[in-house]
């Protein structure tokens, strides 16, 4: 399965509001914490899902999982390992799916893009939405 070109990731981009970070660490050191930052720094709200979580991260209240969170999602942005992308996809297909899933460098899972794309739902595959953002708009939405 292909990623969106450079068009369709700036659309994205420039259209979503609200992003569901899987996996997103409470610790500042961590890749999913300092993606985060920066996307809460460029004006998205910011959702944590993460199951250990039991306080606020980035001033949010974290969920333990997708179908815990009570707001609907603009992209599911995921910190999880690439064999544990299906359930999470699954989630997010189970209720009000979101425009895109967004898997981090390093995430490939080609059966839950192909179960994604099926509904409608744009695939980003093993790239990091930080480095994207920056790159197509610079340091400001």
């Amino acid at each position: 399965m292909r990623n969106p070109d450079d068009r369709e990731i700036k659309e994205l981009l420039a259209s979503a509001r609200t992003i569901a970070v899987v996996g997103l660490s409470d610790k500042p050191q961590r890749d999913s914490y300092r993606v985060a930052a920066y996307l809460k720094e460029q004006g998205y709200r910011i959702i944590p899902v993460n199951p250990t979580l039991k306080e606020a991260v980035l001033g949010e209240r974290a969920y333990s999982d997708l179908s815990a969170v009570p707001v609907p999602v603009d992209i599911v942005n995921i910190f999880r390992r690439s064999e544990e992308v299906p359930g999470v996809v699954a989630a997010a297909l189970a209720g009000n799916p979101p425009r895109a899933v967004w898997m981090q460098l390093g995430i490939v899972n080609e059966d839950a893009a192909a179960a994604a794309a099926s509904r409608g739902v744009t695939v980003v595959m093993d790239r990091c939405i930080m480095v994207e953002h920056r790159r197509l708009f610079g340091n400001a939405r």
